[in-house]
């Protein structure tokens, strides 16, 4: 998997989400329609694992979790960024979401690792919201789409 193929197979995802609220109906929808055990969802796990592999995927790291933002939001995305994170057992930075987020939760190696107490599949932030990204019981790779890029990491929370 090259880095402009994963740049092709995101955009054909954005496109079927551009325009919508991110809402607990866009979080249903994702999960009807690409969630765990849908091809859309293997094939993405398998790229990002391809990617990781290959070192183009959480080319850094910090704090015990390897991270890195793949995109930047563009047209082609649909105006959302791509970063993909690998966490084991491990509560993130603190952030906000001024125009919310989508997260794809991809479990690894058997585990059932859950990402903010969800597991593998869909979780989508409304605007405003906040947390503490935490993968509990085991390894993930979290793939993030931020509208335009926007995160506000904070201090002292």
């Amino acid at each position: 998997m090259s880095k402009e193929a994963f740049h092709t197979q995101v955009a054909a995802l954005t496109a079927q989400i551009a325009g919508r609220p991110l809402d607990a109906a866009l979080d249903a929808w994702l999960n009807a329609e690409h969630g765990a055990g849908s091809a859309t969802y293997a094939q993405l796990k398998a790229s990002c694992e391809e990617g990781v592999a290959q070192g183009w995927l959480c080319e850094r790291e910090g704090g015990g979790i390897r991270y890195g933002r793949v995109f930047k939001a563009d047209d082609a995305l649909h105006r959302f960024s791509v970063d993909v994170v690998d966490m084991q057992d491990i509560a993130g930075p603190h952030h906000v979401h001024p125009d919310g987020e989508i997260d794809l939760i991809m479990p690894l190696a058997d585990s059932r690792a859950a990402f903010d107490g969800r597991p593998a599949g869909w979780c989508v932030y409304p605007p405003g919201s906040a947390h503490r990204p935490t993968v509990s019981d085991g390894r993930a790779l979290v793939l993030y789409l931020l509208p335009e890029g926007r995160i506000e990491f904070t201090k002292g929370v």
